[in-house]
């Protein structure tokens, strides 16, 4: 096979392997994750909730612990939101790096090719900011559902977990937009609108 391995000498390149990385370790912190709320009701009964991707809170132990405890809450909309713009980001980023390494030379030649590229990249540039904010927003309101007192539930103490890979996980989405915003400059410069040849189509021609 005529592979060409030059273009990850170029900015285009590094930034492809970078939004592969990171796209992954944004979606793998969200989907990996498992927290827990230990609840300690008046009456000494004490238990543990846990909970995990997709965030859809459904909890009603009335009968259990002997006091009403509800935990009501679904958040699973955003949190899939993100995953899903994470895992096509990786594949897109996975495309592109092959299409760099077996066609570079026909992408560099027909201006199409990058056109698609940067509007592509715009795309996802948005979906990254728009499901980081979404997750954001959603990650607040399932804290304060877990750590607040349950409303239902007098004199119960609620105990929950640590948060640290869910914050971890908006910190990745926002960084991966700054990451494919950066790169539409480097692929700007690959189109014609750059290069001011409008009129070329395909191979030159």
């Amino acid at each position: 096979m005529d592979l060409n391995f030059s273009a990850f000498q170029e900015p285009r390149g590094v930034m492809r392997i970078l939004h592969f990385v990171f796209s992954i370790c944004a979606f793998a912190t969200i989907t990996g994750f498992s927290g827990f709320v230990a609840i300690k009701c008046p009456n000494d009964n004490e238990f543990t909730y846990d909970y995990s991707y997709p965030y859809n809170f459904q909890l009603n132990l009335t009968e259990k612990a002997k006091c009403q405890v509800t935990v009501e809450g679904d958040f699973s909309s955003d949190a899939q939101f993100f995953v899903a713009t994470g895992v096509l980001a990786m594949l897109y980023s996975i495309a592109i790096m092959a299409i760099y390494v077996k066609f570079d030379e026909t992408y560099k030649s027909n201006n199409q090719w990058p056109l698609y590229d940067f509007i592509m990249t715009v795309i996802f540039g948005v979906l990254w900011l728009s499901s980081s904010a979404a997750w954001a927003n959603s990650l607040l309101g399932l804290k304060n559902i877990v750590d607040s007192p349950f409303y239902n539930c007098k004199g119960c103490v609620a105990t929950p977990g640590s948060y640290s890979s869910l914050n971890i996980s908006v910190v990745f989405g926002f960084l991966n937009f700054f990451l494919w915003a950066a790169d539409l400059w480097f692929l700007y410069k690959e189109t014609a609108w750059f290069q001011g040849n409008p009129h070329q189509t395909d191979g030159g021609n």
